[in-house]
């Protein structure tokens, strides 16, 4: 099965059994425009469960080093997928503090340097999780991400041509890749996501949302394809994250940055948290209000 892009390659509760059983794994054109088409997701009570446990464990258990740092990071995942992102740094560095070799904290910390516009800082934390984990490929995207935003485009597309070669029927990676090469040649990233797509699973949900960028799609078409085949309570929420955070990607090329601005929200409020649309949906946000809102200041020093 096709691995959703999300932020951490694996968000999962490994340290816990020692303690747990169980593991934790984040408009339309027409009327539906401007529309929540689906209720924000509620935080799992299995999660607030496991929470309280960790919580008891931190403060009574006697631990080893490994352990309570692995614990640590355990809570740090579950505060991420709530987005408790402030909770969930302190306990990464906490864990690194006890164990500087956790990739995985080191990948969180510099996605959050990311979304603080600290990228400089973002791209040490993702260095060091390649340094310890070469074939980290989450850390190529994350980094690539950075880089992106950071105006560092070539780089950027290295790192992402990188994390799509990993997996080339991932349409996930294929439009990232898209992403990242269209910020320097928009056509040529095009001709290339159209290579790229012959390569992808026919029946997959990211294939359709390659489709939308390419032309053999509709937003409409796109938002009755996130409503087949479901095999979990969150997924339709999950796929009309994405779907916002794509579509909205597309609408700010065309130049239709309120458009964008209006589907960047609408991802943001499905609480889709450990999701990496949702996670830059809020960047995004900010680089359109800081370009609209720059004109006025402009007439306003004149």
């Amino acid at each position: 099965m096709i691995q959703k892009v999300r932020t951490a390659a694996v968000v999962v509760l490994t340290g816990v059994s020692i303690f747990l059983t169980g593991c934790v794994s984040t408009q339309s054109e027409g009327s539906e425009q401007g529309k929540v088409m689906v209720e924000p997701v509620m935080p799992d009570y299995k999660l607030e469960i496991n929470l309280a446990k960790l919580n008891q464990i931190l403060s009574s258990a006697e631990l080893t080093d490994a352990q309570r740092a692995r614990f640590h990071y355990d809570r740090g995942v579950i505060y991420d997928s709530v987005g408790l992102r402030i909770l969930s740094r302190i306990d990464f560095h906490q864990a690194l503090k006890i164990q500087p070799n956790i990739a995985d904290a080191y990948n969180f910390i510099g996605i959050y340097y990311t979304q603080e516009g600290e990228y400089e800082s973002a791209y040490e934390a993702f260095d060091a999780v390649l340094e310890l984990s070469p074939d980290y490929d989450y850390a190529f995207l994350n980094r690539g991400i950075a880089l992106y935003y950071g105006s560092r485009n070539e780089l950027a597309v290295s790192d992402m041509e990188s994390f799509y070669s990993l997996d080339p029927q991932d349409g996930y990676r294929a439009l990232w890749l898209y992403i990242i090469e269209s910020a320097v040649d928009v056509e040529k990233a095009k001709n290339n996501l159209m290579s790229n797509s012959v390569t992808l699973a026919g029946n997959a949900w990211s294939s359709v949302l390659v489709d939308y960028y390419l032309g053999k799609k509709s937003r409409d078409e796109v938002f009755a394809a996130a409503k087949e085949g479901l095999s979990h309570p969150n997924e339709y929420a999950e796929r009309l994250c994405e779907a916002y955070f794509y579509i909205a990607k597309i609408a700010q090329q065309q130049g239709q940055d309120i458009d964008a601005a209006n589907y960047f929200r609408l991802a943001l409020a499905t609480n889709i948290y450990d999701f990496v649309e949702h996670r830059y949906a809020r960047v995004e946000l900010a680089k359109i209000s800081a370009a609209m809102s720059a004109p006025q200041s402009s007439e306003m020093t004149n």
